[in-house]
């Protein structure tokens, strides 16, 4: 049976199909008004950015600290350019004051039914979704930060010394697998998640030595933090994620040997989006070669950080080239022309630390 390249690509930030954001909130007691008066603020901010359509504000009638907030947006790379800004960082800061706890959940638009949208006056007109998206229930995500010059070596062993911490979080949600890499003073870790994501991150961050390891490394970190003080804790996070944007993986039996790596693609100003954008289209090519030595691809993409993540059949060697279609001058000219560390750019990252949770009975 032929799979699919649908079948294979189950995370897409680029195939140009409208977002809709879902932003679930519960607000501490009697901060109903001064969310509202932070919300009106950022809705005059929020108009101008690039691809944003609209929004709308909720209140739950049943319970008046729960607050809910979509907003639709003509592509995700037009969404994630503003999330992942300082700009961004800045004007939620007043509606995160507000709250106990924040939730965003992310949609690509698939179908539009019902009046509101088979009027013509009524639709924006953007793209939605060709079809649904097939996968295996797993949700990916990564956190980038820098060490200060010098401690690399400090900090890779303590995040490499502490015990695992329980892969179950609830009934609906477990923690598969976290990697963690460097390259220089830079640190990826890279989590996968069935389940909950914002519910696993909030045990892994809840385990005892994992808080002692977090307090351990904040004296080496280039930006401070104090993880005590929610607000701190909440910025840093905020700014310290690499958001997944593009995931394709190879179907069927799976070899013996697999090895995960990483590279690390630092993006000349501006050219973030674009690198992103050129490797998930080599990925989607690879993944029509059957001799391909890669199993899947993640590519996390913040501003212009580009990490991608591998998991290979047998050991890495020269065969990434050609497994990523990118044998020959063009291809790598096209790629060299983005990135700032050209032409010895993109740097393998060293691996610190690849953690899995043990196979369910």
């Amino acid at each position: 049976m032929t799979t699919t390249l649908s079948e294979r690509v189950s995370q897409s930030a680029f195939d140009g199909s409208m977002l809709r954001v879902v932003l679930l909130m519960d607000l501490h007691e009697g901060a109903q008004q001064r969310f509202f008066e932070a919300y009106d603020r950022l809705r005059h901010d929020i108009a101008s950015v690039p691809g944003h359509l609209g929004d709308q504000l909720c209140q739950s009638f049943e319970n008046p600290s729960q607050w809910l907030i979509t907003s639709e947006w003509e592509s995700a790379p037009q969404y994630l350019a503003w999330v992942n800004s300082e700009e961004h960082a800045e004007q939620v800061k007043p509606l995160g004051a507000c709250a106990r706890s924040m939730r965003p959940l992310k949609f690509t638009v698939l179908r539009e039914t019902g009046r509101r949208y088979e009027a013509p006056q009524a639709g924006f007109g953007g793209r939605l979704q060709d079809g649904p998206r097939l996968g295996e229930g797993i949700v990916r995500h990564a956190l980038t930060f820098t060490v200060k010059p010098g401690s690399e070596q400090k900090v890779a062993d303590l995040l490499s010394s502490y015990s695992s911490p329980a892969a179950r979080v609830d009934e609906h949600t477990r923690l598969l697998r976290t990697s963690l890499f460097m390259h220089g003073n830079r640190v990826v870790r890279a989590v996968e998640v069935q389940g909950d994501l914002t519910a696993a991150l909030r045990h892994v961050s809840e385990q005892p030595e994992v808080r002692a390891v977090e307090q351990a490394i904040n004296p080496y970190l280039e930006q401070d933090r104090d993880l005590t003080d929610p607000e701190s804790a909440r910025m840093f996070f905020m700014r310290a994620a690499l958001p997944a944007v593009h995931h394709v993986a190879a179907h069927g039996p799976q070899p013996d040997r697999i090895t995960r790596h990483a590279l690390f693609y630092p993006a000349k100003p501006g050219c973030g989006p674009m690198v992103a954008r050129f490797l998930a289209r080599q990925d989607e090519a690879a993944a029509k070669i059957p001799t391909s030595p890669v199993l899947s691809s993640s590519i996390f993409q913040r501003d212009d950080v580009v990490v991608r993540l591998l998991d290979v059949s047998g050991p890495a060697d020269g065969r990434f080239a050609g497994g990523f279609g990118l044998d020959g001058p063009r291809g790598a000219a096209v790629l060299d022309r983005m990135l700032a560390g050209a032409p010895h750019a993109p740097y393998p990252m060293d691996l610190i630390t690849d953690r899995r949770a043990p196979a369910q009975a």
